[in-house]
């Protein structure tokens, strides 16, 4: 089969390998139908040492399961599935909490033999624990519903994830900082979840103008101190009561201490590019609640799925380019050259 593999800073190819079989008995093989880049890809794309042996990258996918283990109960050939940006057994104690990413027997895809989720197939360790399965057939669906059944593996619900764990409800003024994917995914969460005022952190005017659809009242362009002056602005000087930083930069999390209201939360959602931030004496006195981490997508799913089928929200229009299997190496210069928001792809 075909799949993508990263060599480095700026080295992404499409290759032949071995197709997947099962090896355990947990095991899935699902054809993939949907794929896509992921903003945090573009971190290794952007600075990933160079090496002699490339490694399968891509987590996000939707797929037809093709074959399945012994011991496989939930799913069968031919089902229509979706797969959470880590595969988990749904079983351990951590996964009964609702904290998949922890999961005692899971793991990421592209690593220790696991297949990436770029490529033609994927062998899908603890099938049963990690698919689900969605209620309809592959023929059943249009691509703008793939699309938004696509975010729930990783965007949307990391997006709800940031949320969720901030707080957001009816009354709350939210700030979303970051008009990439998960940023918009984020804001799309916030006004399901009854935020009354949502302000957007962006300067991208194609992605913000979405952010608006989504649910953003105001959007800010500004950044460092001038953009915490124009949120507090908006909100009468206090701050928001939630913010969702959607970045991963130690600016990007600066910003979100100088723009939220005491007493409030900060939830972190972008992955940390910094070892260090700023949390003494200041968020101490302001009774700031720092918040976020990885998303359980695998906890989310569920939850999120019955809105997107039935059309109440949708997710999917955060991309905004499809491209082939073989157009992939371009579809990681497109985004990170910010051509493209979010880039499908479409084996």
């Amino acid at each position: 089969m075909r799949a993508t593999l990263i060599y480095g800073a700026g080295d992404v190819r499409v290759e032949t390998v071995a197709d997947p079989k099962v090896a355990q008995a947990t095991d899935a093989v699902v054809r993939v139908v949907r794929s896509c880049i992921c903003g945090s890809d573009l971190w290794p794309y952007g600075g990933m040492p160079a090496q002699e042996n490339g490694r399968p990258i891509g987590h996000e996918f939707l797929g037809v399961v093709e074959e399945t283990g012994a011991d496989v109960t939930s799913v069968r050939k031919g089902d229509l599935v979706v797969a959470p940006f880590v595969y988990s057994d749904n079983t351990c104690e951590f996964c009964r909490e609702g904290l998949q990413t922890s999961c005692l027997h899971g793991g990421n895809w592209g690593v220790d033999g696991v297949d990436g989720g770029q490529g033609e197939a994927v062998r899908v360790p603890q099938a049963d624990g990690t698919l689900v399965k969605l209620p309809l057939a592959l023929e059943e669906t249009s691509d703008d519903l793939l699309a938004s059944l696509l975010t729930l593996s990783d965007v949307f619900s990391t997006g709800h994830h940031a949320a969720v764990t901030a707080g957001v409800a009816p009354g709350k003024a939210v700030t979303v900082i970051g008009d990439g994917a998960v940023g918009l995914s984020a804001v799309l969460a916030a006004k399901r979840l009854g935020a009354e005022h949502i302000v957007l952190m962006g300067r991208h005017q194609a992605r913000t103008d979405l952010g608006r659809e989504f649910g953003a009242a105001d959007v800010v362009a500004e950044r460092g101190e001038e953009g915490i002056a124009r949120v507090r602005e908006l909100t009468g000087g206090h701050g928001t009561h939630t913010v969702l930083e959607c970045v991963g930069t130690k600016a990007a999390f600066e910003m979100g201490l100088g723009v939220v209201r005491a007493g409030g939360a900060l939830s972190r959602v972008g992955v940390p590019q910094y070892p260090e931030g700023p949390i003494g004496r200041p968020v101490f006195t302001r009774n700031i609640t720092i918040t976020g981490g990885v998303a359980p997508a695998r906890h989310y799913i569920p939850q999120l799925l019955p809105d997107v089928l039935e059309g109440r929200y949708q997710p999917g229009r955060v991309f905004d380019r499809t491209i082939g299997l073989a157009d992939v190496p371009a579809g990681y210069q497109a985004m990170a050259d910010r051509e493209a928001l979010k880039v499908l792809v479409k084996p």
